[in-house]
Order: structure tokens, then C-alpha cells, then sequence
């Protein structure tokens, strides 16, 4: 089982832990935004909050630090943290980023969402 801080490098460039995979459009994602705010050391934090018209709701924030139960996945310095409790709903989700004609955005495709809303920003558990 992977610690806090550990993931599993995947040949095609991903980071995957036995909870959570980030993607390698993702992962480079978070590195531009990152740099273009000024905060090349900063990492993504994933949460799940209460909320949303579904009853859960994604939340995606540029932090300097992880705390010291979340889930580090990384790809090279680049980051992404998750929190226990958020883990627990995000179990087998992948982060992906998707650049669609609606506008360009984090994904993230959980298999624990029974239903969620037209833009995926909210979800509920079935």
C-alpha cells in the first residue's frame, strides 16, 4: 500500500495511487497554472465538498503545502494533493483535463458518482 506521499509513476506518464490516477494532461495542466500565477512550487489540491445541486461538489485550489495525511501524487515537481476524508469519496477517480468548446477545465471521472449534474461539477453518491 502507498504512504502519504507515494504514487506509482505509469509508463504513459500518469501517476496513479490504488485510490486515485492523475493524467498526464492533468498533471501539465496544473504545472501552467501554477507557473502563470507566479507559483511554480505550488500543487493542486482536489477536495469534495457538501454542496452543489447534487449534494457534493469538486473543489480544485492551488496550495503551497500539502498537509501531512494527504495523498501526494507527482510527476516530476509537479503536485496534486487530496485530503483523507475527500480521498474516501474520490476512491478510483481519475483527473483528467478536458479543452472542449464549452471551455477548458479539470474532469474528474468517479466511479462512486451514482448522478451528477450536466457541467460535472457536482455529483451525489448512490
Amino acid at each position: 500500500m502507498l504512504g502519504p506521499e507515494e504514487s506509482c509513476p505509469m509508463p504513459d506518464g500518469a501517476a496513479l495511487s490504488p485510490a486515485f490516477r492523475v493524467t498526464p494532461r492533468a498533471f501539465a495542466q496544473v504545472a501552467e497554472i501554477a507557473a502563470r500565477e507566479g507559483r511554480p512550487e505550488a500543487g493542486l489540491r482536489v477536495a469534495v465538498n457538501a454542496g452543489g445541486c447534487s449534494g457534493f461538489q469538486y473543489s480544485f485550489a492551488l496550495e503551497d503545502q500539502a498537509a501531512g495525511e494527504d495523498l501526494v501524487l507527482q510527476d516530476g515537481a509537479t503536485r496534486v494533493m487530496i485530503d483523507p476524508v475527500s480521498l474516501d469519496l474520490l476512491a478510483g477517480s481519475e483527473l483528467d483535463w478536458a479543452d472542449e468548446l464549452i471551455g477548458a477545465h479539470f474532469t474528474v471521472k468517479n466511479p462512486q458518482a451514482a448522478s451528477g449534474c450536466g457541467c460535472g461539477a457536482s455529483f451525489s453518491i448512490g
